[in-house]
């Protein structure tokens, strides 16, 4: 790999399902950049293109759909690379991390034989050595009593303890990438707490490059260094956390923010964002999010913005400079 060359560069990806109703236009020609490791998070309302991106890049996406564009990982082309090489990819590059493990992990199997499947899947190894392996990595995800729960099936798991076998699955191949999808969605306050310390313990003990998705801020900006802002399929922010938190500048954004509640302010209201996400069967002509935008005017409801440099960001938004100002 160049010095120079990222980790994962994704060049106009569109997603695409084919429905009874027409074309869902699920990802809209999005560029991303992610360098080895970096910490990413993906952020955006439910229906924004998150999850489909990330299913995208390793060729997981469902029989109803197509992925047209450019995913390079070290320069290598993702994208319409035969099943059997893609399967090579899968879990030895990029490993992925979903937001439910019980549909997620195969219920009919134990979670050892699981863990042994994924081992031996990318190294040669015997069983029982991959078993070994299996152990000690549910140990490293802090697994309680690792060796009884690799007989154990996943409905025999709490949620928190199935989520973390998902974890030990996913990084037992030691990937280069790591593609959280909503981990802690399904689990309580505490358990959450936990899996996403865990994530971060790993991440930095194992020089991972981390791509996390939720539609949490606090999630994200708990863990990554650089937020992406997606909405109804397209990229509309890509700042530092810290900048993003800030001083954020897309109206999306800063709906976003605007709709978090802060507990540190007793008086403080958390002000929603007006109306839905489009249906992306017929998306909004120019920028997808001019129909809520306080701010659209004619040309935003004409002209798609391009994604551009805005004071150390990128920013898809014809009235970047005026919301900075």
């Amino acid at each position: 790999m160049r010095a120079d060359q990222p980790l994962l560069r994704v060049a106009g990806l569109s997603v695409r399902f084919d429905t009874p109703d027409g074309e869902v236009r699920a990802v809209d020609c999005v560029d991303l950049v992610v360098d080895r490791g970096e910490c990413v998070g993906l952020v955006g309302e439910s229906g924004s293109g998150k999850s489909q991106l990330a299913l995208a890049l390793t060729g997981l996406l469902a029989a109803n759909g197509r992925a047209t564009g450019s995913v390079r990982l070290e320069g290598r082309e993702l994208l319409g690379l035969p099943e059997r090489e893609l399967r090579a990819v899968r879990g030895r590059r990029i490993a992925t991390v979903f937001q439910d493990p019980m549909t997620a992990l195969a219920p009919h199997l134990t979670i050892g034989t699981q863990l042994v499947e994924t081992i031996r899947a990318h190294a040669t190894v015997d069983r029982a050595t991959a078993r070994t392996q299996a152990r000690d990595w549910l140990e490293r995800v802090r697994v309680p009593d690792a060796a009884t729960r690799l007989r154990q099936y996943p409905h025999e798991l709490s949620g928190g303890l199935r989520q973390r076998a998902m974890i030990a699955i996913a990084l037992a191949a030691g990937p280069d990438l790591l593609v959280a999808d909503e981990p802690t969605t399904a689990l309580d306050v505490t358990i959450q707490a936990q899996v996403l310390r865990l994530i971060a313990d790993l991440v930095q003990a194992r020089g991972l490059t981390l791509m996390l998705i939720s539609h949490d801020l606090g999630v994200i900006g708990a863990l990554c260094r650089r937020i992406v802002v997606m909405y109804a399929g397209t990229v509309v922010e890509d700042a530092v956390a810290t900048t993003l938190f800030d001083r954020p500048c897309h109206p999306y954004t800063r709906g976003l923010l605007a709709a978090v509640p802060d507990l540190a302010r007793p008086d403080h209201r958390a002000q929603p964002i007006p109306g839905h996400i489009p249906n992306l069967l017929a998306p909004p002509s120019g920028c997808r999010f001019h129909p809520r935008c306080p701010l659209a005017v004619d040309r935003c409801a004409q002209e798609k913005p391009a994604l551009r440099e805005v004071e150390g960001r990128r920013v898809a938004c014809h009235r970047a400079e005026e919301a900075l100002a």
